[in-house]
């Protein structure tokens, strides 16, 4: 069989380097849709007095510094009424355990999934969706202290300043849906063990302590 013209070899090699080009970007955009959930960059203001904050190593607790980056937060709408908290510069979602005690997730879990629910002089309060208390029903909230550390869900309740929060929007914000995984994932082994005498949550997650949950 004789061989192909030369510039004929070209073309069809140009033509499988394109096909191959938009074949990978077909592949991409297939495997990543398109931003459809519409949330807000905000801070969390305490009635307590202090923002939410969420440190570098996914340490948790309050700061009177409105200017910090560390307490810009996303909240991504999952549900009807129901959001995701991840921190900005550290893509940790806030996550309440069985016990009450919050940690950080680098995986979004059902445990990162909080009612987002308006209460009285526009504050709102943020309650965990599968857990609460077995005899009365009571919700569990994320609650900050009068020092400025979180509490156990268990130990706030929602009509103390413990519980309330003003957002404080910064920008509307297009985000992907969290993919979901499940809990026993992202929950190792504890370096230390709870005990009567310690009041500091022994959750770990992914690497990321916690910070000491006090009651108010």
């Amino acid at each position: 069989m004789a061989a192909l013209p030369v510039h004929f070899r070209a073309q069809t090699r140009e033509k499988q380097l394109l096909d191959g080009e938009v074949l990978r970007l077909m592949s991409r955009y297939v495997c990543i849709p398109d931003p459809q959930l519409k949330g807000i960059v905000t801070r969390l203001y305490c009635r307590q007095g202090y923002y939410l904050q969420m440190h570098p190593d996914g340490t948790l607790d309050g700061t009177k510094d409105d200017s910090s980056n560390s307490t810009l937060f996303n909240l991504i709408p999952v549900g009807l009424r129901v959001v995701a908290i991840q921190g900005v510069k550290t893509g940790l979602y806030i996550a309440m355990n069985g016990e009450g005690y919050l940690y950080t997730s680098e995986l979004f879990t059902l445990e990162c999934k909080f009612k987002e629910s308006v209460f009285e002089n526009y504050y709102v309060i943020y309650s965990s969706m599968i857990y609460r208390q077995q005899e009365s029903g009571r919700a569990w909230f994320l609650g900050l202290n009068k020092e400025g550390q979180v509490m156990k869900g268990n130990r706030v309740k929602k009509t103390k300043p413990a519980a309330h929060f003003l957002p404080k929007p910064l920008e509307v914000a297009m985000y992907r849906e969290p993919s979901l995984h499940d809990v026993g994932e992202t929950v190792p082994k504890p370096r230390v063990t709870p005990s009567k005498s310690t009041s500091a949550s022994a959750i770990m997650n992914g690497g990321k302590p916690v910070a000491k949950s006090k009651t108010s």
